[in-house]
Order: C-alpha cells, then structure tokens, then sequence
C-alpha cells in the first residue's frame, strides 16, 4: 500500500525511498514486529481466557512438560499471522502476483491450523482434525500456489527444477511441476509443524530460514546481482523480500511471548502458515532444494518421526527414545534450554551452508 507513494516520487524527491525494496523490508520488520508488541498480550489474556486449561500435553512425553507447560494458551500463531498479513499489505506492492500467491498459502494453512488447534482444545485431546482431510487440504491449497507460480513466471523457467551449486542447470518438469510444488509447500509446512514442540524451537529456525529467503528472493529477482552471481533470474522475486521481511518482525515478536517459560505457544495455526510461506517462497524463487539445506533441521525432525514410526511398525522397535527428536534429546537428559539453543546452532551452521550456493557454482 504505502508502496504506491513512490510514484509521488516525481513530484516530492522524499517519497522516492518506498520504490526501495531494502526500506520497505525494513519497514514491514518493525511494524510486524511493534504490531505484534501492541496486540499481543490482549491476544494472549483472550486466548487464556476462551481456552481455559490451554493446549493438550502429551502424556508420553518428557514428565516435566505436565508440570512447567500445563495450561499455557496455543494458537499464539493468530499473533504472528495478523502481524505478517497486515504488515505485509501495507508495505509490499500490491500489484505483485507473488505477494498474493503467499499470502494465499500462508492464511490458507493458517486456517487449517487453527481449526486443527480448536478441536484439539475444544476436545482436550491431540486428536485433531483427520490427518488424511487435512493433508488434501494442504496439497490442494500448494498445487494452487504452484499453477500459480508457474504461470506468473517470466521466461523459461517457470515448471523447471533449479538445482544448487551448478550453474544453468535446469530439469523441466512440465505439468509435474504442480505437484512438485505443491508438495514442497506442504512438506515445509508440516516440517515446521513437527518442530514446533519447545519454547522458542521453531521459531528462531524460521526467522533464519526467513532472513536466508529475504536475500535470495532480492538477488534472483536482480537482473544484475543474479548475473553477477550465475543465478537464474526470475522477474518480480525481489517484492518477496518484504514478505519474508514481515514474517521476521512478526517472529520476533511472538518469541517475546514464546522464550522460556512461554506465555503462549504458536501452536499449528503458526507452524503451519510459517512453513507453507516458506515453503511457497523457495518454489517461486526456484530454491526449493536449498530450503531443504536451509531448513535442514526440519527435515532433521521430519526424518526422526519418519524413522521411527517406520522402525516400530515393521520391527516393533523404536531407533529414538521419542520422536520428534528434539524430544529423543531431553530424554537423553539435555535440558529444554540445552535443545533449543544447540539446534538454533544447526540451523544457523546449516543457512551459512544453504546461502554458500549463492556463489558457489
């Protein structure tokens, strides 16, 4: 929206800094991040207040979760959600169909989310919504994103396969392509989702991931940092820079909130729609495989699930002492803040790895 001021430009030289995608990045950080300040301990006081003794704690896990989490609000990702998406309409240009695409995914997983963390409240069970219901969901909303993608795409790329640290090599997909996309969409989401299980875990990750996208988004959609750099250009990719711009305020802000002890958790209603935004970012970007490096502690904490569901049922075995594995961890006798803070490592070693394919080639 303020975006459009820039075109007074002509008139009055001072309005010429909103045609500056790095000031208006910068501009969606602090105003996510002061929206969600403002709003969200009315938010939290609402939320204790309507869900009473709070989000479910799984029985199975660590003992002293019953005791330290028991009570504590979810769907603190309405918090992050409504300082994004309002930070992201008054900042980013409008006129940009990406902009639109995420968003899309974004409030349509953030939805899916929040009625999964409603009936789990309401039922005071982790039985949710049915995971086959919600997983159509999810792939129908990334395919959408996908087509979308593809056909606001400029120039030969738009169904191709992008791959790191080799120059000009591209795997057409064709129609594939959609469900690739859309399974890079709701694979990212639920990634994020299973991570999402201590205070302050998913979210610094995300924001990394967040910061990693902003630079890429503004190289690739540079005529002269992507030849520069041997990076395939895709027009209009820059604009993405303030979304993911917004999303690192509005994190920033719930972590406020989220650090140990937290006084909300973000619950699926956030790790969803932080995941699909990722998720729908890397695809328009065409980095999908480096999300996959970037977020690699994701894919870490998907893989353990994966890996041990597999292991019980086909040998009534389990590889870790608990999965996800951030929980394989505290029952090895780390402590809560010991997980967190060792992983935040990871990603942080893990995005240096991801944004060295930047100039590696």
């Amino acid at each position: 929206m303020l975006y459009f001021l820039g075109q007074l430009g002509d008139a009055l030289t001072a309005f010429n800094v909103f045609r500056y995608i790095t000031f208006r990045t910068a501009g969606a950080v602090i105003t996510a991040l002061f929206f969600v300040f403002l709003f969200g301990p009315g938010m939290i006081a609402m939320l204790r207040l309507k869900q009473g003794r709070g989000q479910p704690i799984r029985e199975d896990g660590p003992q002293t979760h019953l005791l330290t989490k028991k009570g504590t609000p979810t769907m603190g990702g309405l918090m992050i959600l409504s300082g994004a998406v309002i930070s992201t309409l008054l900042w980013a240009n409008l006129g940009n169909g990406y902009v639109w695409v995420v968003l899309f995914v974004t409030i349509g997983f953030g939805a899916i989310g929040f009625y999964d963390d409603y009936l789990k409240v309401k039922r005071m069970s982790h039985a949710g919504f049915g995971s086959k219901q919600r997983l159509l969901l999810e792939a129908l909303i990334g395919c959408i994103a996908a087509f979308a993608t593809s056909q606001l795409a400029q120039g030969a790329y738009g169904t191709s396969l992008l791959f790191p640290f080799v120059k000009d090599l591209a795997l057409n997909l064709g129609y594939f392509y959609i469900l690739f996309g859309g399974f890079v969409v709701v694979a990212a989401g639920n990634s994020v989702n299973l991570t999402d299980g201590l205070d302050g875990l998913a979210i610094v990750p995300v924001m990394v991931a967040a910061a990693c996208f902003a630079l890429i988004a503004y190289l690739v959609g540079s005529v002269t940092f992507s030849d520069y750099l041997f990076l395939n250009y895709v027009p209009g990719t820059a604009e993405l820079s303030v979304v993911c711009g917004a999303l690192i305020g509005a994190g920033l802000g719930f972590l406020w909130f989220n650090a140990p002890p937290a006084q909300i958790f973000m619950g699926d209603t956030g790790s969803l729609a932080l995941g699909g935004a990722l998720g729908s970012i890397a695809v328009i970007t065409k980095h999908e495989i480096v999300l996959a490096i970037i977020g690699g502690l994701f894919v870490l904490e998907t893989v353990s699930v994966i890996v041990q569901v597999a292991s019980f049922r086909l040998t009534g075995k389990r590889v870790f002492r608990m999965a996800p594995i951030h929980h394989h961890f505290e029952h090895l006798g780390w402590t809560e803040s010991q997980v967190v803070i060792r992983f935040w490592i990871i990603s942080f070693v893990l995005a240096l790895i991801g944004l060295s394919s930047l100039k590696l080639r």
